[in-house]
Protein backbone atom coordinates (compact mmCIF):
# COMPACT_ATOMS: atom_id res chain seq x y z
CA UNK A 1 0.00 0.00 0.00
CA UNK A 2 1.13 3.55 -0.74
CA UNK A 3 1.34 6.55 1.56
CA UNK A 4 -2.14 7.69 0.54
CA UNK A 5 -3.58 4.55 2.13
CA UNK A 6 -2.14 5.34 5.55
CA UNK A 7 -4.34 6.37 8.48
CA UNK A 8 -3.11 9.48 10.30
CA UNK A 9 -4.06 9.35 13.98
CA UNK A 10 -3.79 12.27 16.41
CA UNK A 11 -1.99 10.71 19.35
CA UNK A 12 -2.34 13.69 21.69
CA UNK A 13 -5.98 14.76 21.26
CA UNK A 14 -8.77 13.79 23.65
CA UNK A 15 -9.44 13.55 27.37
CA UNK A 16 -7.52 10.29 27.82
CA UNK A 17 -4.71 10.73 25.32
CA UNK A 18 -2.19 9.39 24.64
CA UNK A 19 -2.81 6.10 26.48
CA UNK A 20 -6.21 5.17 25.00
CA UNK A 21 -5.24 6.47 21.55
CA UNK A 22 -2.20 4.20 21.42
CA UNK A 23 -4.16 1.27 22.84
CA UNK A 24 -6.88 1.72 20.21
CA UNK A 25 -4.27 1.89 17.44
CA UNK A 26 -2.62 -1.27 18.79
CA UNK A 27 -5.95 -3.11 18.73
CA UNK A 28 -6.72 -1.90 15.20
CA UNK A 29 -3.27 -2.89 13.90
CA UNK A 30 -4.23 -6.59 14.06
CA UNK A 31 -7.48 -6.03 12.16
CA UNK A 32 -6.52 -3.91 9.13
CA UNK A 33 -3.91 -3.97 6.38
CA UNK A 34 -3.22 -0.23 6.47
CA UNK A 35 -0.40 1.53 8.30
CA UNK A 36 -1.44 3.75 11.23
CA UNK A 37 0.70 6.87 11.67
CA UNK A 38 0.34 8.14 15.24
CA UNK A 39 1.25 11.83 15.44
CA UNK A 40 2.55 13.30 18.69
CA UNK A 41 5.44 13.39 21.13
CA UNK A 42 7.66 10.53 19.95
CA UNK A 43 9.10 9.74 23.39
CA UNK A 44 5.69 9.60 25.05
CA UNK A 45 4.06 7.58 22.26
CA UNK A 46 6.95 5.09 22.10
CA UNK A 47 6.68 4.51 25.85
CA UNK A 48 2.96 3.80 25.49
CA UNK A 49 3.57 1.38 22.65
CA UNK A 50 6.11 -0.64 24.63
CA UNK A 51 3.35 -1.48 27.12
CA UNK A 52 1.13 -3.05 24.47
CA UNK A 53 1.08 -5.82 21.90
CA UNK A 54 0.69 -4.56 18.35
CA UNK A 55 1.64 -5.37 14.78
CA UNK A 56 4.93 -3.50 14.43
CA UNK A 57 4.59 -3.46 10.62
CA UNK A 58 1.38 -1.45 10.90
CA UNK A 59 2.28 1.40 13.26
CA UNK A 60 4.57 4.38 12.76
CA UNK A 61 5.18 7.39 14.98
CA UNK A 62 5.40 10.89 13.51
CA UNK A 63 6.93 13.38 15.93
CA UNK A 64 5.01 16.54 16.85
CA UNK A 65 6.09 18.23 20.06
CA UNK A 66 3.16 20.59 20.59
CA UNK A 67 -0.40 19.87 21.75
CA UNK A 68 -3.59 21.87 21.20
CA UNK A 69 -5.68 21.47 24.34
CA UNK A 70 -9.44 21.35 24.45
CA UNK A 71 -9.83 24.82 25.97
CA UNK A 72 -7.60 26.76 23.57
CA UNK A 73 -8.95 29.28 21.06
CA UNK A 74 -9.08 27.14 17.88
CA UNK A 75 -8.00 29.62 15.22
CA UNK A 76 -5.15 31.06 17.27
CA UNK A 77 -3.95 27.57 18.25
CA UNK A 78 -3.87 26.32 14.67
CA UNK A 79 -1.98 29.41 13.49
CA UNK A 80 0.59 29.49 16.30
CA UNK A 81 1.18 25.81 17.07
CA UNK A 82 2.59 24.66 13.76
CA UNK A 83 4.24 21.61 15.40
CA UNK A 84 1.08 20.41 17.12
CA UNK A 85 -0.29 16.95 16.41
CA UNK A 86 -3.38 18.41 14.73
CA UNK A 87 -1.50 20.77 12.41
CA UNK A 88 1.19 18.20 11.53
CA UNK A 89 -1.50 15.57 10.86
CA UNK A 90 -3.52 17.96 8.69
CA UNK A 91 -0.44 18.86 6.65
CA UNK A 92 0.34 15.18 6.14
CA UNK A 93 -3.19 14.70 4.83
CA UNK A 94 -2.84 17.70 2.52
CA UNK A 95 0.51 16.44 1.18
CA UNK A 96 -0.87 12.97 0.38
CA UNK A 97 1.03 11.22 3.18
CA UNK A 98 -2.19 9.61 4.37
CA UNK A 99 -5.77 9.19 3.28
CA UNK A 100 -7.69 10.12 6.42
CA UNK A 101 -7.01 12.03 9.66
CA UNK A 102 -8.62 10.74 12.88
CA UNK A 103 -8.64 12.82 16.06
CA UNK A 104 -10.40 13.13 19.43
CA UNK A 105 -8.94 16.60 19.86
CA UNK A 106 -10.32 20.14 19.98
CA UNK A 107 -13.31 20.23 17.59
CA UNK A 108 -12.85 23.90 16.79
CA UNK A 109 -9.18 23.34 15.98
CA UNK A 110 -10.09 20.47 13.66
CA UNK A 111 -12.60 22.68 11.87
CA UNK A 112 -10.10 25.55 11.67
CA UNK A 113 -7.35 23.24 10.46
CA UNK A 114 -9.65 21.75 7.87
CA UNK A 115 -10.50 25.21 6.52
CA UNK A 116 -7.06 26.85 6.71
CA UNK A 117 -4.84 23.89 5.78
CA UNK A 118 -7.01 21.71 3.54
CA UNK A 119 -9.50 24.30 2.33
CA UNK A 120 -13.20 23.97 1.56
CA UNK A 121 -14.51 21.94 -1.33
CA UNK A 122 -15.41 24.38 -4.08
CA UNK A 123 -19.11 25.21 -3.85
CA UNK A 124 -19.41 24.26 -0.17
CA UNK A 125 -20.08 27.32 1.93
CA UNK A 126 -19.79 25.62 5.33
CA UNK A 127 -18.41 22.22 6.32
CA UNK A 128 -20.54 20.13 8.68
CA UNK A 129 -20.13 17.44 11.30
CA UNK A 130 -22.12 14.29 10.51
CA UNK A 131 -22.87 12.01 13.48
CA UNK A 132 -24.28 8.51 13.36
CA UNK A 133 -27.50 8.23 15.34
CA UNK A 134 -28.64 4.78 16.60
CA UNK A 135 -32.26 4.05 15.73
CA UNK A 136 -34.74 1.84 17.57
CA UNK A 137 -35.14 -0.69 14.77
CA UNK A 138 -31.38 -1.28 14.60
CA UNK A 139 -28.71 0.42 12.52
CA UNK A 140 -28.14 4.15 12.34
CA UNK A 141 -29.25 7.37 10.70
CA UNK A 142 -26.88 10.21 9.89
CA UNK A 143 -27.45 13.54 11.67
CA UNK A 144 -26.03 16.58 9.81
CA UNK A 145 -24.99 19.08 11.25
CA UNK A 146 -24.21 18.37 14.91
CA UNK A 147 -22.31 21.44 15.99
CA UNK A 148 -20.18 23.08 13.34
CA UNK A 149 -22.73 25.75 12.33
CA UNK A 150 -25.11 27.19 14.93
CA UNK A 151 -26.82 29.32 12.28
CA UNK A 152 -27.32 28.37 8.65
CA UNK A 153 -28.59 29.71 5.36
CA UNK A 154 -31.03 27.61 3.29
CA UNK A 155 -28.24 26.75 0.87
CA UNK A 156 -26.16 25.29 3.69
CA UNK A 157 -28.91 22.82 4.58
CA UNK A 158 -29.03 21.68 0.95
CA UNK A 159 -25.27 21.15 1.07
CA UNK A 160 -25.60 19.11 4.27
CA UNK A 161 -28.23 16.90 2.66
CA UNK A 162 -26.07 16.29 -0.40
CA UNK A 163 -22.88 15.54 1.55
CA UNK A 164 -24.72 13.36 4.04
CA UNK A 165 -26.37 11.36 1.25
CA UNK A 166 -23.04 10.65 -0.40
CA UNK A 167 -21.42 9.63 2.88
CA UNK A 168 -24.36 7.39 3.81
CA UNK A 169 -24.24 5.67 0.44
CA UNK A 170 -20.46 5.22 0.23
CA UNK A 171 -19.69 4.48 3.88
CA UNK A 172 -22.90 3.29 5.57
CA UNK A 173 -24.03 1.28 2.51
CA UNK A 174 -27.45 2.94 2.35
CA UNK A 175 -28.80 2.75 -1.19
CA UNK A 176 -30.65 5.87 -2.34
CA UNK A 177 -30.79 7.23 1.24
CA UNK A 178 -33.84 9.30 2.10
CA UNK A 179 -33.47 12.80 3.52
CA UNK A 180 -35.64 14.62 6.05
CA UNK A 181 -35.49 18.22 7.25
CA UNK A 182 -36.00 18.73 11.00
CA UNK A 183 -38.90 21.09 11.64
CA UNK A 184 -41.61 21.85 14.21
CA UNK A 185 -44.16 20.07 12.03
CA UNK A 186 -44.32 18.01 8.86
CA UNK A 187 -46.23 20.60 6.82
CA UNK A 188 -44.07 22.45 4.31
CA UNK A 189 -45.48 25.78 5.52
CA UNK A 190 -44.14 25.27 9.06
CA UNK A 191 -40.92 26.60 10.51
CA UNK A 192 -38.63 29.59 10.30
CA UNK A 193 -37.97 31.56 7.13
CA UNK A 194 -34.66 29.70 6.71
CA UNK A 195 -36.21 26.26 7.11
CA UNK A 196 -39.09 27.02 4.72
CA UNK A 197 -36.63 28.26 2.11
CA UNK A 198 -34.47 25.18 2.63
CA UNK A 199 -37.53 22.99 2.11
CA UNK A 200 -38.05 24.55 -1.30
CA UNK A 201 -34.43 23.95 -2.29
CA UNK A 202 -34.51 20.35 -1.11
CA UNK A 203 -37.82 19.67 -2.88
CA UNK A 204 -36.42 21.11 -6.09
CA UNK A 205 -33.28 18.96 -5.78
CA UNK A 206 -35.33 15.78 -6.28
CA UNK A 207 -35.60 16.57 -9.99
CA UNK A 208 -32.05 17.78 -10.64
CA UNK A 209 -28.73 16.13 -11.36
CA UNK A 210 -28.15 15.59 -7.63
CA UNK A 211 -31.41 13.65 -7.37
CA UNK A 212 -31.70 13.83 -3.60
CA UNK A 213 -34.29 11.49 -2.13
CA UNK A 214 -35.96 14.22 -0.07
CA UNK A 215 -39.12 13.04 1.71
CA UNK A 216 -40.06 16.29 3.46
CA UNK A 217 -40.09 17.65 6.99
CA UNK A 218 -39.72 15.45 10.04
CA UNK A 219 -40.20 16.19 13.73
CA UNK A 220 -37.61 15.48 16.43
CA UNK A 221 -39.69 12.55 17.71
CA UNK A 222 -39.26 10.85 14.32
CA UNK A 223 -35.48 10.77 14.57
CA UNK A 224 -35.10 7.76 16.96
CA UNK A 225 -37.47 5.72 14.78
CA UNK A 226 -35.22 6.03 11.74
CA UNK A 227 -37.93 7.66 9.64
CA UNK A 228 -35.18 8.91 7.31
CA UNK A 229 -31.56 7.99 6.65
CA UNK A 230 -30.25 11.57 6.62
CA UNK A 231 -31.51 13.99 9.27
CA UNK A 232 -30.75 17.57 8.16
CA UNK A 233 -30.67 20.55 10.52
CA UNK A 234 -28.43 23.39 11.63
CA UNK A 235 -25.67 22.62 14.13
CA UNK A 236 -27.55 24.14 17.06
CA UNK A 237 -30.57 21.86 16.62
CA UNK A 238 -28.42 18.84 15.75
CA UNK A 239 -26.25 19.24 18.83
CA UNK A 240 -29.31 19.55 21.07
CA UNK A 241 -30.82 16.39 19.55
CA UNK A 242 -27.56 14.49 20.01
CA UNK A 243 -26.91 15.63 23.59
CA UNK A 244 -30.53 15.12 24.64
CA UNK A 245 -30.45 11.58 23.28
CA UNK A 246 -27.18 10.82 25.09
CA UNK A 247 -28.56 12.19 28.35
CA UNK A 248 -31.89 10.42 28.01
CA UNK A 249 -30.26 7.08 27.19
CA UNK A 250 -27.96 7.38 30.22
CA UNK A 251 -30.90 8.29 32.47
CA UNK A 252 -32.96 5.34 31.24
CA UNK A 253 -30.11 2.91 31.85
CA UNK A 254 -29.63 4.29 35.37
CA UNK A 255 -33.37 3.93 36.02
CA UNK A 256 -33.36 0.34 34.75
CA UNK A 257 -30.35 -0.44 36.94
CA UNK A 258 -32.08 0.91 40.04
CA UNK A 259 -35.28 -0.97 39.28
CA UNK A 260 -33.49 -4.27 38.65
CA UNK A 261 -31.43 -4.04 41.85
CA UNK A 262 -34.22 -2.91 44.18
CA UNK A 263 -34.96 -6.40 45.58
CA UNK A 264 -34.05 -10.09 45.19
CA UNK A 265 -36.81 -10.87 42.65
CA UNK A 266 -35.77 -7.93 40.48
CA UNK A 267 -32.15 -9.11 40.55
CA UNK A 268 -33.23 -12.52 39.27
CA UNK A 269 -35.11 -10.82 36.44
CA UNK A 270 -32.05 -8.73 35.63
CA UNK A 271 -29.92 -11.88 35.46
CA UNK A 272 -32.34 -13.49 33.02
CA UNK A 273 -32.41 -10.37 30.84
CA UNK A 274 -28.72 -9.52 31.11
CA UNK A 275 -27.99 -10.41 27.49
CA UNK A 276 -30.76 -8.19 26.11
CA UNK A 277 -29.82 -5.36 28.43
CA UNK A 278 -26.25 -5.53 27.16
CA UNK A 279 -27.50 -5.37 23.58
CA UNK A 280 -29.57 -2.30 24.43
CA UNK A 281 -26.61 -0.62 26.11
CA UNK A 282 -24.37 -1.34 23.11
CA UNK A 283 -26.94 0.14 20.73
CA UNK A 284 -26.52 3.54 22.40
CA UNK A 285 -22.80 3.28 23.12
CA UNK A 286 -20.92 5.93 21.13
CA UNK A 287 -17.77 3.77 21.18
CA UNK A 288 -19.49 1.29 18.87
CA UNK A 289 -19.77 3.86 16.08
CA UNK A 290 -16.28 5.35 16.03
CA UNK A 291 -16.20 8.98 15.01
CA UNK A 292 -18.06 11.64 13.05
CA UNK A 293 -16.80 12.79 9.64
CA UNK A 294 -16.24 16.48 9.00
CA UNK A 295 -17.75 16.89 5.54
CA UNK A 296 -17.03 19.75 3.16
CA UNK A 297 -13.26 20.13 3.36
CA UNK A 298 -10.73 18.81 0.84
CA UNK A 299 -9.65 15.87 2.93
CA UNK A 300 -11.16 13.05 4.97
CA UNK A 301 -11.33 14.01 8.67
CA UNK A 302 -12.95 11.95 11.42
CA UNK A 303 -13.73 13.58 14.77
CA UNK A 304 -13.90 11.17 17.70
CA UNK A 305 -15.68 11.88 20.98
CA UNK A 306 -13.38 13.75 23.36
CA UNK A 307 -13.79 11.07 26.02
CA UNK A 308 -13.21 8.18 23.60
CA UNK A 309 -11.90 4.95 25.07
CA UNK A 310 -9.64 2.47 23.30
CA UNK A 311 -12.61 0.62 21.81
CA UNK A 312 -13.93 3.85 20.29
CA UNK A 313 -10.50 4.66 18.84
CA UNK A 314 -10.21 1.19 17.32
CA UNK A 315 -13.68 1.45 15.77
CA UNK A 316 -13.03 4.97 14.48
CA UNK A 317 -9.91 3.76 12.69
CA UNK A 318 -11.73 0.80 11.14
CA UNK A 319 -14.76 2.85 10.12
CA UNK A 320 -12.54 5.53 8.60
CA UNK A 321 -11.33 3.08 5.96
CA UNK A 322 -14.38 3.21 3.65
CA UNK A 323 -14.46 7.01 4.02
CA UNK A 324 -10.95 7.02 2.56
CA UNK A 325 -11.13 4.08 0.14
CA UNK A 326 -14.47 5.03 -1.41
CA UNK A 327 -13.23 8.56 -2.14
CA UNK A 328 -16.12 10.33 -0.45
CA UNK A 329 -14.42 13.73 -0.78
CA UNK A 330 -14.05 13.33 -4.55
CA UNK A 331 -17.68 12.24 -4.92
CA UNK A 332 -18.83 15.32 -2.98
CA UNK A 333 -16.68 17.56 -5.19
CA UNK A 334 -18.23 16.07 -8.33
CA UNK A 335 -21.78 16.31 -6.99
CA UNK A 336 -21.33 19.97 -6.07
CA UNK A 337 -20.00 20.72 -9.55
CA UNK A 338 -23.09 19.08 -11.04
CA UNK A 339 -25.36 21.25 -8.90
CA UNK A 340 -23.41 24.36 -9.88
CA UNK A 341 -23.99 23.54 -13.53
CA UNK A 342 -27.75 23.20 -13.00
CA UNK A 343 -27.85 26.37 -10.88
CA UNK A 344 -29.30 24.61 -7.83
CA UNK A 345 -26.46 25.67 -5.59
CA UNK A 346 -24.58 28.94 -5.52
Amino acid sequence: MGKQDRIILDGMGGDHAPAVIVEGAALASWLIDNTICIVGDEKVLSAELTRRKYDAKKIEIIHAEEVISGDEAPVRAVRTKQRSSIVVGMNMLKDGEGGVFVSAGNTGALMAGGLFILGRIRGIDRPAIASTYPILSGGVSLLVDTGANAECKPNNLLEFALMGSIYAEKVLNKRNPCVGLVNMGTEETKGTTVVKAAYELLAKSRDTVGGLNFVGNIEARDVPHGTVDIVVCDGYVGNVILKLTEGLAWSIFQLIKRKFTSDALSKIGALLLSGKLSELRNAFDYSEYGGAPILGVKGAIVKMHGSSNAKAVKNAIIRALPYMKNEVVRHIENAILDLEVTGDIE
